[in-house]
């Protein structure tokens, strides 16, 4: 009989653990997941606007010298990221594989223009910044205009102010989530032996004593919980690399190995403070009030 009550008592302590160590793992994966994003956020804001082209039309009197140094001055230059010459014959192949047919063959003549195609630096594509490159560029003599969308450009810096801004907001309110999870798991866990808390207590044993094996064994349930949420992220960290290899998300090596850290961290921490202030409680009540 009391084999078989022992048996329960394992299965159901096993349980007990099973189900904190999945609750820890499952926030701090879903945090680790925020923060990834929070990292990530200004790396994808800055792909999409180095994708923006700024097309200079040259005119057709331009000479083969102008355009090769205004070409390498453009390559040089500080805000670009890169910067490449299309033909008028090149551009009426690609417009003439866009729309499907050979639009010259009706027109008689190519009536697109020379251009040099530049995409710039995320840090200088601003509106303001933009348009003093644009009005500087527009200074030759053998341009005959520049084109970039400038909605576009505007709209996405409005916006990935405001992404930042409210990414960082969601980050704070989750981690305060995770933490008020955690707690509430790791209360339940020492709820169920507070029994066993007030009979060492009543048999002499210092509250630091009694606190200690509870604080030891969270923590390394907390521990085997972030290390799980880890390696959950470690998998969809690096599935999303494969998928999106232009956001050269495994870059930054420093900051990811951070964020792992933190997890970890985190991990420890809060069962830490959880499980003080819990068996804390728990020692401070009357016996009678055990019961409620």
């Amino acid at each position: 009989m009391a084999t078989s009550f022992e048996k329960y008592q394992k299965r159901r302590l096993i349980s007990s653990y099973f189900s904190v160590v999945i609750s820890i793992s499952l926030v701090l994966f879903l945090l680790g997941l925020l923060g990834l994003l929070v990292l990530n956020s200004k790396r994808v804001g800055d792909y999409f606007k180095e994708q923006i082209p700024i097309v200079v039309f040259l005119k057709d009197s331009a000479k083969e010298v102008e355009i090769t140094q205004l070409k390498q001055s453009l390559a040089l230059a500080d805000y670009t990221k890169s910067a490449e010459y299309v033909s008028k014959e090149q551009a009426a192949e690609e417009h003439s594989a866009v729309i499907g047919e050979d639009f010259m063959e009706y027109l008689g003549d190519n009536p697109l223009q020379n251009s040099i195609d530049v995409r710039m630096i995320a840090e200088f594509v601003t509106p303001e910044k933009v348009e003093e490159i644009v009005s500087e560029i527009k200074s030759k003599d053998f341009v005959d205009d520049v084109v970039y969308d400038k909605p576009l450009i505007q709209q996405l810096t409005d916006n990935v102010k405001k992404i930042s801004f409210w990414v960082l907001v969601v980050a704070g309110l989750f981690l305060f989530i995770a933490v008020l999870l955690i707690n509430s798991s790791i209360r339940l866990s020492v709820y169920a032996k507070r029994f066993t808390i007030k009979t060492m207590q009543m048999v002499g044993a210092t509250k630091r004593f009694i606190r200690k094996p509870f604080i030891w064994n969270s923590i390394k349930l907390g521990l085997i919980g972030a290390v799980v949420a880890m390696i959950g992220m470690a998998a969809v960290l690096y599935y999303v690399d494969k998928s999106f290899p232009e956001l050269y998300l495994l870059n930054d090596k420093v900051l990811l190995g951070a964020l792992f850290v933190f997890v970890l961290f985190m991990g420890f921490f809060i069962t830490w403070l959880s499980t003080f202030f819990a068996t804390q409680r728990f020692l401070n009540l009357r016996t009678d009030e055990l019961y409620y």
